[in-house]
């Protein structure tokens, strides 16, 4: 679908992950006017499995996106695989609102706009490390800790904060091997701690993953060896998929994983009508807390525009009163000498 100049929408999604339909199935439900734009390309479209996904723990990420469609469109929400490439701010017939452009050249507007483009992950030039990625190399103990129970762990930090990762994988297995080159030096009170818990320090730099066909069996080291490993836990830089946000101006803060967008609690920005939910708001939000988010995006949005379609009636009401008020005539007087003179 790349006309959507015969439609006019009350809500834009961009975006079709877990925050973004999250958001689009419940303003849908509401008998909104929902249009979500998507790639199809969620940040965790790599892995196999989700876990952690209360119902759907085990489940594909991708087969989450398909139900989500289908559910969407079972509402009377509608949805584009396309890419947004610029999102600005318009004046409507109706008032303030948004408009975006797709790349082929196709025009939307409505008066909300909520962006759920989330986030891409940047991986250590490591060679092999981006064909394991998902499967034996992975980033999340919530996520895949559990599944690494009891096997050889690799944490390859890349920086000091990094190392609480670590700390966080010990409960799964007693063979944890953290690999520090691209953390740099580690304090030795924080060297201690680690290895007081079990866990060996290896400062050479990992040179290459080594596999046998898809299955990791270790970690290349700079002087040759290779450290025998089943699973790697690595630490990936996010970046943002902020563009349409930023095209809106909208302010960011300085978080742990660089400058994000600012939301309050609902997802609002400092934009007035524009949301952003999901990964967007929060590089660090799994699965669960994406689509919590992106719910009350559409719980606040759709609160909004009920209290704007109750002051418009109100003031409609109100109008409606001062005319009749006015178009009535004044007859006090004349009853009131009618009546004296009857009296009389």
């Amino acid at each position: 679908m790349e006309n959507f100049n015969d439609r006019s929408w009350d809500v834009i999604v961009i975006g079709g992950g877990a925050a973004g339909l999250s958001a689009a199935l419940i303003l849908a439900r509401a008998r909104r006017r929902v249009l979500v734009l998507d790639v199809r390309q969620p940040r965790n479209r790599f892995a196999p499995h989700m876990h952690g996904v209360l119902s759907r723990d085990g489940y594909s990420p991708l087969d989450l996106v398909a139900d989500g469609y289908r559910e969407v469109r079972a509402v009377d929400g509608v949805i584009a695989n396309v890419d947004v490439i610029e999102a600005r701010a318009v004046t409507t017939a109706t008032g303030p609102g948004f408009e975006v452009v797709t790349d082929g050249g196709a025009v939307a507007t409505a008066s909300r706009l909520i962006v759920a483009t989330g986030a891409r992950d940047e991986l250590p030039a490591v060679p092999g490390l981006a064909e394991q990625w998902g499967r034996g190399v992975v980033a999340c103990p919530y996520c895949d800790g559990y599944e690494a129970t009891g096997r050889a762990i690799g944490v390859l930090a890349g920086s000091l904060p990094g190392l609480h990762k670590a700390h966080m994988l010990r409960s799964y297995s007693s063979d944890v091997t953290v690999f520090t080159a691209l953390a740099g030096v580690v304090p030795e009170a924080d060297r201690l701690v680690l290895e007081d818990r079990g866990m060996r320090l290896d400062d050479r730099a990992v040179t290459r993953v080594v596999t046998d066909g898809d299955t990791i069996t270790g970690l290349e080291l700079a002087d040759g060896t290779v450290a025998p490993v089943d699973v790697v836990f690595a630490e990936p830089t996010p970046v943002a998929r902020d563009e349409q946000l930023r095209q809106l101006g909208v302010d960011r803060i300085d978080t742990p994983f660089g400058p994000w967008t600012a939301v309050d609690a609902s997802g609002r920005t400092s934009v007035d009508g524009v949301w952003a939910v999901g990964n967007s708001a929060n590089p660090g939000a799994l699965v669960p807390i994406a689509a919590g988010s992106g719910a009350m995006a559409a719980l606040t949005i759709n609160a909004e525009l009920v209290a704007e379609e109750v002051a418009a009636a109100t003031e409609r009401v109100t109008a409606g009163e001062r005319g009749a008020a006015a178009s009535t005539p004044d007859t006090d007087t004349d009853t009131d000498t009618d009546t004296d003179t009857m009296g009389h």
